[in-house]
């Protein structure tokens, strides 16, 4: 069986390094083959030249500067489609795996029918080894209608959940076949958000599988500017793909939680142009 390890990279040399590293000192069960494939979206710090000469076994490919995280995933994961793997693992190049993560997600999988239409999205939840906490994971749902969710985790037992990170995530063949990859119209995040979402409601599944599979620092910090920034500087956040996506977020809110947009569209705008009031109203 061949599972096919998507990344892309972009000037994090040594995080990437060690990310591949722990990916090939995963302890597979019998007959799992692991091919890895890496977009690197033109380092500027050395990451390709590392990469082939420490890790020459991984197809490498080679991006414009501009793919982003979305971008470059989607270019890697057209890359692996060709070589027809059996399973997709997202991984995202500063997650750093335990040495059975990949066995404890495959151990999901083996539960379904993966050649029916209840196959499964596992997700592996990560912690943030500088807090103790999770950093990324699964999500599920408070309403079906409205953007509001609370993260789901357990220690025993696969859960179900409506949403997850790519920090790891892996995907059956039957999956991809049914609603293709990410979609092109997101940039950078949001991708995998709207892909998990989209695979719920084309009848799959998604689980977040049990513990942790792996460690990943959450630096993501606030989503606006304070105060202190300049309109200039709030209002190119507001725009920035790593920052507020503003319309590619809005497009998401519109696509799956639609009775959201006006609560969505008026909070981008307050954070923007208010952020003491944004930073007050979330104390």
């Amino acid at each position: 069986m061949k599972v096919a390890v998507l990344l892309t990279t972009f000037n994090r040399k040594q995080k990437t390094m060690a990310c591949l590293a722990s990916l090939l000192a995963q302890e597979l069960p019998d007959g799992i083959h692991l091919e890895i494939f890496l977009t690197d979206d033109a380092s500027s710090d050395g990451t390709a030249q590392a990469v082939e000469e420490r890790f020459p076994e991984v197809h490498l490919f080679s991006g414009t500067g501009t793919l982003f995280w979305a971008g470059g995933m989607r270019n890697t994961w057209r890359k692996a489609i060709g070589h027809n793997p059996d399973f997709y693992l997202l991984i995202n190049d500063d997650t750093l795996l335990s040495p059975t993560a990949v066995a404890s997600l495959l151990n999901n999988e083996n539960k379904v029918d993966l050649s029916r239409a209840h196959a499964w999205i596992s997700i592996g939840s990560t912690r943030d080894e500088n807090s103790g906490k999770i950093s990324y994971g699964g999500w599920k749902l408070l309403s079906r209608f409205r953007w509001k969710s609370e993260r789901i985790h357990s220690g025993q037992d696969f859960a179900d959940c409506d949403f997850g990170n790519a920090n790891i995530m892996l995907v059956p063949k039957a999956i991809v076949e049914k609603i293709g990859i990410l979609a092109d119209h997101f940039t950078h995040s949001l991708a995998d958000y709207d892909y998990t979402l989209r695979a719920k409601k084309a009848g799959f599944g998604v689980r977040v599988a049990p513990g942790f599979l792996g460690s990943c620092v959450d630096d993501h910090g606030n989503n606006w500017k304070p105060q202190k920034s300049t309109l200039t500087e709030r209002v190119n956040y507001l725009k920035s793909p790593k920052g507020l996506a503003y319309h590619e977020y809005l497009r998401f809110i519109k696509d799956h939680f639609p009775l959201s947009y006006p609560s969505a569209f008026c909070k981008l705008w307050v954070k923007t142009f208010f952020p003491f009031i944004w930073e007050n109203f979330k104390r």
